[in-house]
């Protein structure tokens, strides 16, 4: 049994024995590579929250009308990156074992990691949607094979060839793009196009969907780590991952990267509020 955070994401107020969904943070940029301040995402999403309201337009649903339990952030270790992965795995499970599903706010990509392990460990056919600017698949990234430019390639290596589908893509080493080339995911460079043929595919399997939100333009999304021009609007996110949701089995997800400081103007945090709620609505 968890207990309620204090402060909750807007419309997540329910008791955890009566949740189907269970939101928790994952305040964690130890291996940010470029611009820090991702820890401090998902403290910010809950306080701008109550600035957008629990009802959506774009599917007819309200917060107020399901059962999301809100168990706050988790203290983890800036000093120890496998101590941290832990907990984040440790949380998962938990979640998971009592029936209801995880949703993380990372925090940089790499606490995925944390979540993935617990996912795969319940569901050993397990499938990953990864929504992302960038590929993650590096071996190692200054010779740190547990950073958030890793992430992809470490989730490869608990599920194998053919069961991660990258969108979105735009930026990476020549080598992760001719590695996932060669059978190991299935990349979709720049937008989601081809989603529809994937989720055909995936009907009926249990999916892991990964959002690291520069996937978004930086015109609509400036504050994150390691912005990319060129990427998608946010009715494409947010169709996208409406769509991954109705058609697949998500048995968790999660957004990453949202580092509220790098945009004063706050734009960047109410998106990320706004399409947490989508997702919450979806599952």
């Amino acid at each position: 049994m968890l207990n309620r955070n204090i402060e909750t994401f807007i419309g997540c107020g329910a008791a955890y024995r009566d949740a189907k969904i269970v939101l928790f943070g994952a305040p964690y940029d130890s291996t940010t590579s470029f611009r820090p301040g991702a820890r401090f995402g998902p403290r910010a999403m809950r306080g701008e929250s109550f600035g957008i309201e629990t009802y959506s337009p774009y599917q007819d649903k309200d917060l107020e009308d399901i059962a999301v339990f809100d168990s706050g952030d988790l203290e983890l270790s800036f000093g120890d990156v496998k101590s941290a992965l832990r907990d984040i795995e440790k949380r998962a499970a938990v979640i998971i074992k009592d029936g209801k599903k995880p949703v993380m706010l990372g925090g940089e990509h790499l606490v995925t990691l944390g979540a993935v392990r617990a996912a795969a460990a319940k569901h050993p056919d397990l499938h990953i949607v990864h929504f992302d600017a960038h590929a993650d698949l590096r071996d190692d990234y200054l010779g740190a094979k547990l950073s958030h430019a890793c992430v992809i390639r470490r989730c490869h290596e608990i599920l194998g060839d053919g069961r991660i589908y990258q969108f979105g893509i735009r930026s990476g080493e020549r080598s992760e793009f001719r590695w996932a080339s060669e059978g190991r995911t299935a990349m979709r460079k720049f937008d989601f196009e081809t989603l529809p043929e994937t989720l055909t595919k995936l009907a009926g399997k249990p999916v892991y969907l990964t959002v690291d939100l520069d996937v978004l333009d930086p015109s609509q999304f400036s504050g994150t780590g390691t912005p990319e021009a060129g990427g998608v609007s946010f009715l494409e996110l947010l169709y996208a991952v409406l769509e991954v949701c109705a058609r697949t089995d998500v048995v968790a997800a999660d957004l990453n990267e949202l580092a509220p400081a790098l945009d004063p103007g706050g734009s960047s945090t109410a998106l990320a509020c706004k399409l947490l709620r989508e997702l919450l609505l979806a599952l």
